[in-house]
């Protein structure tokens, strides 16, 4: 017998090659998940730590989906508005 198998509604991908990490990609990855604990939104959006994005120019480097947003020079302030807007879809 297997587990099913869920697939989230939306999905932060979070860079945290070499460069991504030394800028605080590892940091983001743990701040969103804070954030979609605190949003009650476990399950239904999910962080997935990628390796190099091959963007180290303008690390560090997320991506939303599926509304296809990617974040250059990602900090926390630019991830909590990114977050609002595109998971949470609230302008402020």
């Amino acid at each position: 017998m297997s587990k099913s198998f869920n697939t989230p509604d939306k999905v932060i991908y979070v860079c945290t090659g070499s460069k991504c990490k030394k800028k605080g990609g590892k940091d983001l990855s743990k701040l969103f998940r804070s954030m979609i604990k605190d949003a009650g939104l476990k399950g239904q959006v999910e962080v997935v730590k990628t390796d190099c994005t091959d963007r180290c120019d303008f690390a560090p480097v997320i991506s939303m989906q599926p509304a296809n947003a990617w974040l250059a020079h990602t900090d926390e302030h630019k991830a909590k508005e990114a977050f609002q807007h595109h998971i949470l879809h609230k302008s402020e």
